[in-house]
């Protein structure tokens, strides 16, 4: 027998349930230190066992009307995505990295998006003076203090979600003040058309949603959306 994953393609069926009433999977998986001790569990896919039932996914999956909405429709939905890749999680799982010697984790990505958000909006198209919270910052040494300084503590946490909600806030007024798209910033020395940062922001939440998905996994197991 076969199971479908969330595109519809069959996995071969395992014969035993794995999940738990949470839709958490639980059990025993692969051992890639090769001492005898799971540390991960087993991968099953199935609607069952994705993130989120469907019915309880806040985003809109589509099926806007217009340039406008579309492009803010969809970079919503990423957003949406990076908090429900975040969500339920301890300040020690969310500053846990991935392997070495990558420096990713998902309180990482919240902070790096944060100062993206920051960047792209305050400083590019508002024209504010507004330096970077962590990244870059000429009176730091770490150029990657976004993603280095997300320790497992939970003023740090507190601190990472306000600042993007911030930033998002921010983006958010800025984006329905504008009398269409094609309202002019310049950042880098360079002109460029709201609609085509808003463009990017898709792209980079795109991005690192990838990475989160593979973080949230090794974390709890819960995949998917």
């Amino acid at each position: 027998m076969t199971n479908s994953d969330g595109d519809g393609g069959p996995r071969p069926d395992t014969g035993t349930d794995t999940t738990t009433g949470t839709g958490i999977r639980a059990g025993t998986g692969a051992d890639p230190a090769g001492e005898g001790v799971s540390t991960f569990p087993p991968r099953r896919f199935g609607w069952s066992d994705m993130f989120l039932p469907r019915e309880e996914d806040p985003r809109t999956d589509g099926g806007f009307r217009g340039e406008r909405d579309v492009i803010i429709g969809y970079l919503e939905d990423q957003r949406r995505t990076l908090m429900m890749k975040c969500a339920d999680l301890t300040p020690e799982q969310l500053s846990r990295r991935a392997v070495e010697p990558s420096n990713l984790s998902l309180l990482g990505l919240v902070r790096h998006m944060a100062d993206v958000e920051r960047g792209w909006f305050r400083r590019v198209m508002a024209g504010e003076d507004a330096p970077p919270l962590w990244r870059r910052r000429p009176d730091r040494e770490d150029p990657d203090g976004d993603f280095n300084g997300a320790a497992a503590d939970p003023a740090v946490v507190a601190e990472a979600w306000e600042r993007w909600e911030e930033e998002v806030a921010f983006a958010r007024r800025l984006v329905a003040g504008a009398p269409d798209l094609g309202v002019i910033g310049t950042g880098r020395g360079k002109s460029v058309e709201l609609r085509e940062v808003l463009v990017h922001m898709i792209e980079e939440y795109a991005r690192h949603n990838g990475h989160a998905d593979l973080l949230r996994e090794r974390i709890d197991g819960r995949v998917g959306q």
